[in-house]
């Protein structure tokens, strides 16, 4: 039995979102395929997700230096139990799904401030003399990726820097990351809204099979 991760990274809902409609396509097919697996949904939107801040850089230097946790302000304290909160959860999963859209060619500044929260040295990944070692191994992550335009391939594909760089930080931890699912170029030709959607659908079906 699988413990995943469904990680939502949209603050539109479902009816408006199209990549979370091919979400909820490959969700019915992945429980239809294992039924023993359990599906935890983290909506970032959702959620408070602590911003690696000053505040919090500094509590962590305090607490390496031997200053204990309770001698922090209480707000601090809170934050951080907010925090660690979620890298434990993420941690403690098997498979990660992440729906997300493109902006500005990059990703939503909150989904890069709850990656801060599981990149941590020491618990995903940690430094040797060779170099940085991935510590999340034996897990498996997908990415269902929105965009008005169509950037997987062609020109307009060195221009972006959203579903590459979450693809190469989960890497960057262990985590075999499977064929991303992009639901792109509605914005472009409007007319092709379902043709599009549903092709991305028929992917997600068959990668939930084998996910």
């Amino acid at each position: 039995m699988s413990k995943v991760l469904f990680i939502k990274a949209s603050p539109l809902p479902n009816e408006v979102s199209r990549s979370s409609q091919v979400a909820e396509t490959f969700i019915e097919e992945y429980k239809a395929k294992n039924p023993s697996d359990t599906i935890e949904e983290l909506v970032l939107y959702n959620t408070e997700v602590p911003l690696l801040d000053l505040e919090l850089m500094t509590a962590g230097r305090e607490l390496q230096a031997g200053k204990a946790f309770t001698d922090l302000a209480p707000e601090v304290q809170n934050r951080l139990n907010t925090y660690n909160a979620l890298t434990e959860q993420f941690l403690a999963a098997d498979k990660y799904i992440f729906v997300f859209p493109l902006w500005n060619l990059g990703i939503p500044p909150l989904l890069k401030a709850y990656v801060d929260t599981f990149v941590v040295a020491g618990k995903s990944f940690r430094y040797t003399e060779h170099g940085p070692e991935p510590l999340l191994k034996n897990k498996k992550a997908i990415l269902i990726h929105g965009s008005g335009g169509v950037y997987s391939a062609g020109q307009a594909n060195s221009y972006t820097h959203g579903e590459p760089y979450l693809n190469t930080i989960l890497q960057f931890i262990g985590i075999e990351v499977a064929p991303t699912i992009f639901v792109e170029g509605i914005d472009h030709n409007p007319s092709k809204e379902a043709e599009i959607v549903a092709a991305a659908k028929s992917v997600a079906r068959e990668s939930a099979a084998k996910f």
